[in-house]
């Protein structure tokens, strides 16, 4: 279906880099989005800060927990999370997961603002956040495609990232003034009401300008075919495994930069908010720089694999709070061109009737592993101190890029396959 002129109208200055913000539907749903992620940093923040400051004794180990039982749901909610994105319509989808995730913020912050909430809370809204987000989070990477179509959906996939970290940018740096003004309670409130921002926008889609997936039967079994098909694939399972080790080992930094402040640099939680906002920076940069790409390839994925590891090792070295945000900017800049890299290459480089599966794989292996990751880095923080503990994730960047390298002749083979078949 072509769009309408009013579908791609856009104020001028768009460069190549924000070119799918001339669609009508993504420029909407990146609106809402940016909110939706501002209201949702600010609220890991706040419960990274509860847990580490009030429930307990800056305790990583807990704090590795709360991180565990949020994402273990990738890998026990797998059997319907890529059946639900391929099968379901993916708005009406997204309207439900958008609103549980609001009226589970909303929970957390009652029982925070009536002074009753414990540690054992916290781990139970965690582990429900990570079923609802198990689904919302294969969901959306889908779904970007039926809003700006296949020409188009590297660029797009870039963007959203760029939202996602600008908001993580800008979250955690008013989330450590808000919660030293109003307390953790009111910044779980405040995400809570961030919510109706993506309702919103996904309410005023314009459902005719967008652009239909094939979607295959439901059938028992799909799951497995979606295993079969990523399995007979060599090239993706190469990738699969470089985000399995730095998603798992690497990705670690509500745990990394939290005790960093409380343990090497005594700091409160403004320079939490801060440090993260760094990250956030080097990450919207990454994203920025991911945009002009169009088809990111195995060379992309290993350098950044490098420079990732290169800026964690340089974070653990850091002997002071401005250094330190020197090396996670680098470090974010990396994490981001290696994860829109990544998510990228596999949704182009499957057939659209297998893309909610291989996706919902992608994500079980991302975030599935971080349970393991953040309990092991939550334990050498608290033994061995944090700058170790990123040790761990400048390792990972080592092991991906040797993972790459071993496997980019095989990649750029298949490649020629399908184009020479297409």
């Amino acid at each position: 279906m072509s769009a309408s002129p009013s579908s791609t109208s856009a104020p001028a200055g768009f460069g190549k880099a924000f070119r799918s913000l001339r669609n009508y539907n993504f420029r909407i749903w990146f609106v809402g989005g940016l909110v939706s992620n501002v209201g949702t940093w600010m609220q890991r923040i706040a419960q990274d800060w509860l847990v580490l400051t009030v429930l307990t004794r800056h305790n990583a180990s807990a704090m590795g927990v709360v991180v565990a039982l949020q994402f273990v749901p990738q890998l026990l909610c797998l059997p319907w999370t890529g059946q639900a994105a391929d099968h379901l319509d993916r708005r009406k989808l997204l309207m439900a997961t958008q609103t549980a995730q609001g009226l589970l913020a909303l929970g957390l912050g009652v029982i925070t603002l009536a002074g009753v909430v414990t540690l054992w809370q916290v781990d139970v809204f965690a582990f429900l956040l990570g079923c609802v987000t198990a689904f919302d989070a294969t969901t959306r990477q889908v779904f970007v495609n039926e809003l700006v179509g296949e020409a188009q959906l590297a660029n797009a996939v870039a963007l959203n990232s760029t939202s996602f970290n600008a908001a993580r940018m800008i979250g955690p740096a008013v989330a450590g003034t808000l919660i030293a003004v109003i307390g953790t309670g009111w910044v779980f409130m405040l995400n809570a009401a961030s919510f109706a921002a993506v309702l919103a926008s996904l309410l005023l889609l314009r459902r005719d300008q967008l652009h239909p997936q094939i979607r295959s039967a439901s059938k028992a079994g799909s799951l497995l075919e979606g295993f079969r098909y990523v399995g007979r694939r060599a090239d993706l399972m190469a990738v699969l495994v470089m985000v399995f080790v730095i998603g798992t080992f690497g990705l670690n930094f509500s745990i990394y930069i939290s005790t960093m402040v409380v343990t090497a640099f005594h700091g409160n939680a403004g320079l939490y908010g801060l440090l993260t906002s760094a990250f956030a920076v080097g990450s919207v940069g990454g994203a920025l720089f991911s945009a002009h790409r169009e088809r990111p390839g195995m060379v992309l994925l290993g350098a950044s694999a490098l420079a990732f590891g290169a800026g964690c090792a340089l974070a653990a070295l850091a002997p002071d709070p401005a250094l330190f945000a020197a090396a996670l900017a680098l470090t974010g800049f990396a994490a981001l061109v290696f994860v829109t890299a990544s998510t990228s290459f596999m949704q182009l480089a499957s057939v659209p009737a297998m893309r909610g599966r291989v996706m919902a794989l992608r994500l079980a292996v991302a975030m599935g592993g971080t349970p393991l990751g953040s309990l092991l880095v939550g334990l050498m923080a608290d033994h061995y101190g944090p700058r170790w503990a990123m040790g761990v994730g400048a390792a990972s960047g080592a092991v991906a890029l040797w993972v790459g390298l071993r496997h980019r002749s095989v990649t750029r083979r298949i490649a020629a396959q399908e184009n020479s078949s297409t």
